[in-house]
């Protein structure tokens, strides 16, 4: 499968994603440690890719996403932003909303 194909893929699949360095439990980056703790306090389940393990995508969601850096959240198919955004949405509460609204359309 073409590395485009598995990225739309990935986030047609995945309600909440974090494409980030690491795990959420091992983030390898302040900056992918931080949109964890983030997305970790809105009490939802969210699925992840580790760029560090997969080169293709770190290669290639960049351009795909028309956003050059690490971490990206995407929330219902749709680029979030990266570690500021999410930091500043989460401390204004706008992060928790989003993501438990994805995360109830799973559930229903």
């Amino acid at each position: 499968m073409d590395i485009i194909e598995t990225i739309k893929e990935q986030i047609e699949n995945n309600a909440i994603l974090l494409y980030m360095k690491g795990s959420p439990n091992a983030p390898q980056c302040g900056f992918s440690q931080r949109a964890t703790q983030a997305l970790m306090a809105c009490g939802e389940k969210f699925a992840y890719v580790d760029i560090l393990a997969n080169p293709d995508i770190r290669a290639n969601l960049p351009a795909y996403a028309n956003w050059p850096t690490f971490p990206q959240l995407w929330v219902d198919g749709e680029l979030v932003g990266g570690c500021d955004i999410i930091t500043e949405m989460h401390e204004s509460g706008e992060l928790e909303k989003i993501v438990k609204a994805a995360a109830a359309k799973v559930q229903a």
